[in-house]
C-alpha cells in the first residue's frame, strides 16, 4: 500500500520558504502544486507533491535554466 503523507500550510512555508502569498499566487498561475480539500476548512498538500516540485526545481538548475 501506498502511504501518502498530508501537510499544513505551515510544513509547505517551512519546506520553501515562501509565504502564504506566494505559495497562493503561484497556485494560481499554476507554477505550484494545489492543495487538497479535506474537509469544509481544511485543505493540506500532498508532501510527495512538494519534494517533487523542489525536485524540478534543482533540475532545472542543473540544466542551467532559470
Amino acid at each position: 500500500m501506498n502511504t501518502l503523507k498530508v501537510i499544513k500550510l505551515a510544513q509547505v512555508k517551512e519546506l520553501t520558504t515562501f509565504s502564504s502569498a506566494t505559495i497562493y499566487r503561484l497556485i494560481e498561475k499554476g507554477k505550484f502544486p494545489r492543495q487538497l480539500k479535506l474537509a469544509e476548512r481544511s485543505s493540506g498538500w500532498l508532501l510527495e507533491d512538494i519534494y517533487n516540485w523542489i525536485n524540478e526545481k534543482k533540475d532545472a538548475r542543473d540544466r542551467g535554466e532559470s
